[in-house]
């Protein structure tokens, strides 16, 4: 057993003095047969903890299914972390923020009606204590104190970007605390005073987040902690992409000596990232300050270990700065090899409207439909004898393609603020609607999805609308999509990059596993197909185009295209 506490100016491990080198690694972006290889990296770096979220949406989709399967093992991989020799820090949100799908929190819960997210409120906060208890009954065996290499645990997430509620966070203490978690509780913040004092509580130690100016940003948080070790527990050396943007890089260099001056200064850090991993399947957040902004299935952050856990010039600069400060084995990673480059070809599946009994009555959101996937569609008939009009809605969340008589008109997108659309003369419209990403960040957190306000045509509402939850994995009930498949063989279980460049928008599974979505607009360019995923012999590739016809041939390639790099 071991001790871990704070001092007056350090963590004291066993009494004794203790930095925190710390890399971020979410355990639900990295396929469960690839944790051990990236935390064997984080050592070789040098790192001596790892730190993780927790994704509350992630493990109980579902109101009351809780799961702790495969991928969502968090006690699993804390061990994987313990038998590396290395310690951990949780940080269980519930709000997490992390460009991750509703800021990880359930759709289920943030559709309740009248509920006041992250703040104190009767609802929420006996959803997010059985949410919480749930999590602490996998860390509190861990502890530290218990044998274990948990050795910080955080009270939600930049709590003071959001509000300054506190109750609501004492109410996170006292629910962590009585579920017999002892280790040193944490609050993170950016070092602007009005954001640390709203997201702190007195005896529960502050930490900031920041990718440069240390000195500035610690002598900050030193004003709002005066006693014990300064720490950044989200060092931001890279960042992350969104769809029609381009792949955001930093330099190697530049970000090494922002890491030299955090760590001259006495400072412990947690790098976020140290290995971003994937949104596999559709799990990708988005932000809207603005202009709806979804973010792409890669989550490389341009970290250390990129997307498929290969070391880069950064994995490299950060060593030789941490080996300044602390201990650093001898072995390297090797450097990545290519991936195998082949091709497949693509045969069409056929579809029918086989699934269209299981439609609802009326136009209902994809919260009013308890629906969990990302496609709805909704059908009506149009008056008759029209002969064309204009379509309005109030809102696209997130994009709907439009079709009379089965034929498709045109598209309206959220992201281009596009509401209306003539229609042609015809005797049925419908419409289907993608969930492109929910909003992580901000007071659009917990937003509906769907077709939200007045749909009219020539201001005129329409009567008889059917609603029909479209399901990835059967896509009968949107016989508009192409679906194709094909197969291909392998040797061996490998890492691959699937290229989809000249496709349009969709998503694709390799077997039964949803890589997740794929689109023209870049930047990403290649989706990442984890070793485990594949097998020795026969491997297949379904792919789910929403906008237009699917080549006839599949490419794998032997690199990753994340687009131009930002200048």
């Amino acid at each position: 057993m071991s001790t871990f506490a704070i001092g007056d100016r350090d963590f004291l491990l066993d009494g004794r003095p203790h930095r925190i080198i710390s890399g971020a690694m979410h355990y639900f972006r990295i396929h469960p047969g690839d944790w051990a290889d990236r935390i064997r990296k984080a050592r070789l770096m040098g790192l001596n903890t790892i730190e993780t979220y927790v994704a509350w949406n992630a493990h109980e989709p579902v109101e009351g299914q809780w799961s702790e399967k495969d991928g969502l093992d968090l006690g699993r991989f804390l061990d994987l972390i313990a038998a590396e020799g290395l310690h951990a820090i949780v940080r269980p949100g519930p709000y997490i923020c992390a460009e991750w799908h509703n800021g990880g929190l359930p759709t289920w819960l943030t559709a309740t009606p009248g509920i006041r997210l992250r703040q104190t409120d009767a609802s929420y906060q006996a959803a997010l204590e059985t949410y919480l208890r749930r999590v602490y009954r996998i860390v509190a065996p861990r502890q530290i104190d218990r044998g274990g290499n948990v050795v910080l645990v955080q009270i939600e997430n930049e709590y003071g970007a959001y509000g300054s509620d506190k109750d609501y966070l004492a109410e996170l203490v006292r629910v962590t605390r009585d579920a017999g978690i002892t280790v040193p509780l944490t609050t993170v913040d950016q070092p602007e005073p009005d954001m640390l004092e709203a997201g702190s509580l007195p005896g529960i130690h502050l930490t900031g987040s920041f990718g440069s100016r240390a000195g500035e940003r610690l002598a900050t948080l030193r004003q709002h902690q005066p006693t014990g070790p300064l720490m950044c527990s989200e060092f931001w050396d890279g960042w992350f992409d969104w769809w029609g943007s381009t792949h955001h890089t930093t330099d190697a260099g530049a970000a090494a000596a922002e890491l030299d001056d955090l760590l001259a200064a006495g400072a412990s850090v947690n790098i976020y990232m140290f290995h971003g991993g994937t949104n596999f399947g559709t799990t990708n957040g988005a932000n809207d300050k603005g202009r709806y902004l979804p973010i792409v299935t890669s989550y490389d952050y341009d970290a250390p270990l990129d997307e498929a856990g290969d070391p880069t010039a950064k994995f490299h600069a950060f060593r030789e700065v941490i080996a300044k400060y602390a201990d650093v084995p001898d072995d390297v990673p090797p450097s990545a090899t290519p991936r195998p480059e082949f091709s497949v070809a693509l045969t069409p599946r056929r579809t029918s409207d086989a699934g269209v009994q299981r439609s609802l009555p009326g136009r209902v959101t994809f919260e009013d439909a308890a629906h969990t996937g990302t496609l709805l569609r909704y059908d009506v008939a149009l008056p008759d004898g029209f002969a064309g009009g204009v379509l309005a809605i109030g809102e696209v969340r997130d994009q709907a393609w439009v079709s009379v008589d089965g034929i498709r008109i045109g598209s309206l997108s959220r992201t281009r603020h596009e509401h209306a659309l003539r229609l042609p003369r015809g005797s049925a419209l419908s419409i289907l609607v993608e969930e492109q990403g929910r909003v992580n960040y901000a007071e659009r957190l917990g937003e509906v999805k769907g077709l939200i306000g007045p749909v009219t045509v020539d201001g005129r509402d329409l009567a008889g609308w059917r609603t029909t939850p479209v399901l990835l994995e059967d896509t009968s009930a949107a016989p508009e999509l192409s679906v194709a498949e094909g197969a291909f063989d392998l040797e061996t279980a490998t890492d691959l990059y699937l290229d989809t460049t000249g496709w349009g928008k969709g998503y694709v599974f390799v077997g039964d596993f949803l890589l997740g979505r794929y689109w023209s607009n870049g930047p990403q360019q290649t989706l990442y197909v984890p070793a485990p995923v594949t097998r020795a012999g026969r491997n297949t590739l379904t792919v789910v185009e929403l906008e237009q016809p699917l080549a006839e041939t599949a490419r794998f390639v032997p690199r990753p295209l994340l687009g131009p790099l930002e200048e």
